[in-house]
């Protein structure tokens, strides 16, 4: 159900149930993951053309591939082993509002392209989804304890508990074939979100309320 309120004299805002939160994030990623795979369907008929979009680093003219780097992955295995994280991950995710969720996904993907960009060893080109992977787990990790929302502190730690090994393991310097570089970006990125997107809390809303009267009073 869907009803409104208002807030600070604005005008009516929507307020959505738990219940179609949840059908939002979920035809989102839904969406989301099929994309990455009709991408992938067209770089193979096309001669894997799209893997040009990928980021070879300090070149001026990659800039422009920071994002779509981010959709595009070297054969259907990568797009496999990316798919489920990136559904589940990106759902929790965006369960607390589409509006932040992309936000968040934005910060995260230009961020961790942009330093893919700066910091890749020279002549290689790095692609996919797990560095947004990686920000949405560091993301989910932290946001509970930001926000002090004790479902979301269990809902991270439970995460935690069923990626948490892999996640470690994709920052490991000694693997190859991987960008760990951009795993650790991503991760610090999705740690930052996880701050500078914090919903406010009633008591940090009363706090905001009494320091505005404060000020008015004096």
């Amino acid at each position: 159900m869907r009803g409104t309120e208002s807030r600070g004299g604005e005008d009516a805002l929507p307020v959505w149930s738990r219940g179609e939160r949840a059908k939002a994030a979920a035809g989102l990623m839904a969406g989301w993951v099929a994309l990455l795979w009709l991408l992938e369907l067209v770089d193979v008929a096309s001669g894997h053309a799209l893997d040009g979009l990928g980021i070879e680093p300090r070149r001026t003219s990659e800039l422009v591939d920071v994002v779509p780097a981010a959709f595009v992955h070297f054969g259907f295995g990568h797009v496999a082993a990316n798919s489920v994280p990136l559904l589940v991950l990106g759902f929790l995710a965006a369960l607390g509002g589409i509006r932040r969720f992309a936000l968040v996904c934005a910060l995260i993907v230009v961020a961790d392209g942009l330093g893919v960009w700066l910091v890749a060893p020279a002549h290689t080109n790095t692609a996919g989804a797990s560095g947004l992977i990686f920000g949405l787990f560091g993301f989910l990790l932290v946001s509970g304890f930001t926000e002090r929302r004790p479902l979301g502190v269990v809902a991270g730690l439970l995460v935690a508990a069923v990626w948490g090994t892999s996640i470690l393991t994709g920052l490991a310097p000694t693997q190859t074939g991987i960008s760990w570089q951009g795993h650790l970006i991503g991760l610090i990125s999705g740690l930052a979100a996880a701050f500078l997107f914090r919903r406010r809390t009633p008591a940090d809303q009363r706090a905001g309320r009494l320091f505005q009267r404060r000020r008015l009073r004096g």
